[in-house]
């Protein structure tokens, strides 16, 4: 059992409540892990976030009894190679829209025999090898390491069955790409988009797979009443905008008035 199945588990099978990183701010997620957030993003398809600074942000919110989640871009080895060697719980791939690049996931981030990942004895996924027990670990992160694929274009809805299938790979749905791509951008509350939303959410049911979505407080209660088991509902640069907002316009509020 994945590690994202074990939390909704653990949880009472209510949804998780995740917060996004987009830049390295250990400050964040420390503030995040003190409100109750139970999973983190680490950003690397649009941020800066670097591999090393991922591996320390999954070695802190591990820490703060998180769970971890690192996107990166695409299927290629390296990305997804070195992101699973810092350690995430979760490992989430961007714009995935047919079958050859879930095997590929699957390919690159599993150990033999189910995948070809690469046998590396001292990284953070298999406890720097103090314990010598590597080939066990590995074993075990094959069953434990959730990857996710995020369907989010027009594309992908046309091989949504084939992409559900796929085993091991748990689904990830992209609202504000996916409304783009079906030609309502920004409009992630559209009947078609939301038709298409739901279509995913069944998908993943009907296969046994966990599903995910990141949305603004208006999707909320969409999302929610889906019952879907990981819900990314924030992250860094939204926080800190809504806050310095609110903050601005109370003060705004109480200026006297100008003559």
């Amino acid at each position: 059992m994945n590690r994202l199945r074990k939390a909704v588990e653990q949880n009472n099978g209510q949804t998780l409540l995740g917060a996004a990183l987009y830049f390295y701010d250990p400050i964040f997620l420390d503030v995040a892990a003190h409100l109750g957030y139970q999973v983190i993003w680490i950003e690397m398809e649009h941020a800066p976030i670097t591999f090393a600074e991922a591996a320390d942000l999954c070695r802190m919110a591990s820490g703060s009894g998180m769970l971890t989640m690192i996107r990166v871009p695409d299927t290629r080895r390296e990305n997804i190679l070195k992101a699973a060697e810092c350690g995430p719980d979760i490992l989430d791939v961007s714009m995935i829209d047919h079958v050859s690049q879930m095997q590929e996931m699957v390919e690159y981030g599993r150990f033999a025999p189910v995948g070809k990942r690469g046998y590396f004895g001292v990284s953070r996924a298999v406890n720097y090898g103090v314990d010598n027990a590597v080939n066990e670990t590995q074993q075990l992160l094959n069953q434990e390491l959730c990857l996710i694929a995020q369907i989010e274009t027009a594309e992908a809805m046309k091989n949504l069955d084939q992409l559900a299938a796929v085993p091991g790979v748990d689904l990830f749905v992209g609202p504000a790409d996916l409304a783009a791509s079906l030609g309502y951008p920004g409009q992630t509350l559209h009947p078609v988009v939301r038709e298409a939303a739901t279509r995913v959410v069944n998908a993943a049911r009907a296969n046994d797979k966990c599903i995910a979505t990141a949305c603004a407080p208006s999707d909320f209660k969409f999302w929610l009443d889906q019952r879907i088991d990981l819900l990314f509902c924030t992250n860094d640069i939204t926080s800190l905008k809504r806050g310095a907002g609110l903050a601005l316009e109370e003060a705004k509020a109480l200026l006297p008035a100008r003559s």
